[in-house]
């Protein structure tokens, strides 16, 4: 098995493997309910829990690093990248919201993934509440492909989903 290793540069930003370090970091996203609000599972309750989503993160990048650790001034700040088959997300801490973080990163994630490798195309799935969201993916270039109505149950609240598209250039 080949290890393939990536970190990626921006003007603020690290977009890296995750390390066990990162995990205080990651709890205080995980565990924030308005980072967490349109989020796939409720906010972790401690950080037993998101050691799991990090064990994962760190596996995941033994072969190939397609979701990174977001830091910036020596702290992780978020998560983005391609977390299965060819769907992206993304996930930020509160306090560093609407600075162009997000689009900072995934400009440099997405050319990245189709560089390294052999998807056709990348997807996202947003809830269409989740304004930010939908215009970060309309900014990098994605169309809608489509909508469904209570794809999650977060809680006892039902979520809808806008799926979202972007090809290979």
């Amino acid at each position: 098995m080949a290890l393939f290793f990536a970190m990626l540069k921006t003007g603020r930003l690290i977009l890296r493997a995750a390390v066990q370090t990162d995990l205080m970091d990651l709890y205080a996203i995980f565990s924030d309910p308005r980072a967490m609000r349109y989020w796939s599972t409720p906010p972790h309750p401690n950080p037993e829990r998101t050691q799991q989503n990090l064990d994962r993160l760190i596996a995941s990048a033994k072969d190939r690093l397609t979701y990174f650790v977001i830091e910036m001034d020596g702290r992780a700040i978020g998560t983005a990248g391609m977390h299965k088959d060819d769907e992206i997300g993304f996930l930020l801490h509160p306090d560093y919201w609407r600075q162009g973080i997000v689009t900072e990163a995934m400009n440099a994630i997405i050319p990245h993934l189709f560089e390294t490798t052999d998807v056709a195309r990348l997807t996202a799935d947003a809830d269409p509440h989740n304004a930010a969201s939908v215009g970060i993916l309309k900014s990098l270039g994605f169309t809608e492909t489509g909508r469904a109505e209570k794809t999650f149950c977060i809680d006892g609240e039902w979520s809808d989903s806008v799926y979202f598209a972007k090809s290979r250039p």
